[in-house]
């Protein structure tokens, strides 16, 4: 492990972490599609996925389609997606947020291992092989790896807490 200094846009920040990759990957995926943003700069996407009411687009490959059958149905959706021009190798990270180091399975950040991310969407309308959504927070182009139904009964945990931001917001002057 070292400890380096940011490099670029998308490089180390002083006081994170990285490793070396494995030389080969465990398993491979099939992109479904890709997702339509407004987004074309880091810098522009919104921190999480609830930092927008931007409308995007699920741009399902047609070989896919025939499985948006019956999603019209669900108001939300879990999507899945690949953020693939994230860093891979940070174990440990600087939020701009936080006043300390966190290790990367501790944050939501994209920036992980493998950069699967997670955004519980409302399902707008679906048009062929197109899903319009409100609630992501990727680039425009971003793989999109797989769709769910969110399930407010069994998706949901409104007593789940994350200990070490609860001490952070307790820190943090109203």
């Amino acid at each position: 492990m070292t400890d380096n200094s940011r490099t670029a846009d998308f490089g180390v920040w002083p006081g994170e972490i990285t490793v070396d990759l494995p030389d080969h990957a465990d398993a491979s995926l099939y992109f479904i599609g890709r997702i339509r943003t407004p987004w074309t700069r880091r810098q522009d996407c919104p921190r999480n996925s609830r930092g927008s009411d931007a409308v995007c687009t699920l741009e399902i490959d047609p070989r896919w389609a025939p499985g948006l059958k019956d999603v019209e149905t669900c108001s939300h959706l879990i999507v899945l997606y690949w953020m693939d021009r994230s860093d891979r190798h940070l174990v440990q990270q600087k939020p701009r947020h936080s006043t300390e180091p966190r290790g990367t399975f501790a944050l939501r950040s994209p920036a992980r291992p493998n950069p699967i991310a997670l955004s519980v969407v409302r399902l707008l309308k679906i048009e062929g092989n197109k899903a319009s959504v409100v609630g992501l927070d990727c680039l425009d182009g971003t793989p999109l790896l797989d769709i769910k139904p969110y399930f407010a009964s069994t998706d949901s945990v409104p007593d789940a807490v994350v200990g070490w931001r609860v001490a952070q917001d307790a820190k943090t002057p109203t």
